[in-house]
């Protein structure tokens, strides 16, 4: 079994990886790397969604804390989403300037915000949620982006 923290952190590094691997190919040619875009937007959409869905709402639920660090982190989802969508766009103009300007400020933003929830409310949602936890990695893991 997978503690919510180790799920997390380890979807975390796969995200990265599709990160790199996207700039990667942005790098070889900015035409074809469309797909590794792709599959980075959507990996990361994922992990969002498992966190605002699933591990958000029942952490919130049991400790009563709705605006505090979950809120923080869907604040900081928005922003990434917004960066993630411009280097969509920027793929599609072929603009490798503005596609490595927003990748390099999504970059940042990642290292700051992983560093945060893997160091401080992953270890809060596992010290509350540890009796559900296999439920709640599962729910995750069967995750279906909308």
């Amino acid at each position: 079994m997978s503690s919510i923290k180790e799920y997390l952190s380890t979807d975390h590094g796969r995200c990265d990886e599709l990160f790199a691997s996207m700039e990667d190919a942005v790098t070889k040619d900015i035409q074809s790397a469309k797909e590794a875009y792709e599959e980075f937007a959507n990996a990361t959409e994922r992990h969002f969604q498992m966190e605002e869905r699933v591990m958000f709402l029942e952490f919130e639920q049991k400790t009563g804390m709705t605006q505090g660090p979950t809120a923080m982190m869907r604040h900081e989802h928005a922003q990434m989403r917004n960066l993630i969508s411009d280097m969509g766009e920027a793929i599609d103009d072929k603009d490798k300037d503005k596609f490595f300007g927003s990748s390099e400020t999504l970059m940042i933003l990642m290292q700051q915000h992983n560093m945060k929830e893997e160091q401080m409310l992953y270890t809060m949602a596992q010290q509350h949620l540890s009796a559900d936890s296999e439920r709640i990695v599962d729910m995750m893991n069967s995750m279906i982006v909308e």
